[in-house]
């Protein structure tokens, strides 16, 4: 092993990658993404991250999902959100707590910029996941509080629609795959907001990699 490779080892915190599946009320595409204000001002949304690898501070989290289920007040940019952090009911007291580490930005990275967007974290909760992708079709449910069935865009030759460079993005560097949700049904009483139960909104589907 070089000297360049053994620093590298010794000062990498974590490395998780994996697929996202996001969820919200606003029209496809969202406005959130290109830094516009969310349709009707507000905006209720779900983000899922599955990590399918990873390592944190020597924890494995592999095969293990994370969650916020947010209300935006206004401008996405601005931050304030309120938020819900749901974790993986099959993970360890160490897995959890690495993984609330990386996605509430304690350990840096891109994941941090987006975390920091988050002014309130009401609760942390664990539940059973629901993370498949087939096909191109996305299915998310996160215990009783949120169902959601996601296909995305298709350009004019056949392949899925994306974006890419947009001002905000829930996997940073990462190209980011538009679409609609048939299904988006979402609990809101741990937020104090009103539940969800919607068709045809906007969602967003990727594979990411975060490292710091």
């Amino acid at each position: 092993m070089t000297a360049t490779a053994q620093t590298a080892e010794t000062t990498t915190t974590y490395t998780v990658e994996g697929r996202l599946l996001e969820v919200c009320t606003c029209a496809a595409i969202c406005p959130c993404w290109v830094g516009l204000d969310p349709d009707g001002g507000t905006c209720e949304g779900t983000v899922a991250w599955q990590i399918d690898h990873g390592t944190v501070q020597g924890v494995d989290v592999s095969d293990r999902a994370i969650a916020v289920v947010v209300h935006i007040p206004g401008n996405v940019l601005a931050g304030g959100w309120k938020a819900i952090v749901y974790v993986d009911d099959r993970c360890t007291p160490e897995q959890q707590d690495a993984l609330l580490n990386v996605f509430t930005g304690q350990l840096g990275g891109a994941v941090a910029d987006l975390a920091a967007l988050i002014g309130e974290v009401a609760a942390v909760e664990r539940a059973r996941f629901t993370f498949d992708v087939e096909g191109g079709a996305g299915t998310l449910r996160i215990g009783d509080a949120v169902h959601a069935e996601l296909t995305p865009f298709q350009g004019a030759t056949g392949q899925p629609t994306t974006l890419s460079d947009t001002v905000f993005s829930t996997i940073p560097g990462s190209p980011a795959y538009p679409g609609t949700a048939t299904v988006y049904r979402r609990a809101g009483r741990l937020l104090g907001r009103p539940d969800v139960d919607i068709s045809g909104k906007n969602a967003v589907q990727g594979a990411f990699r975060f490292s710091a």
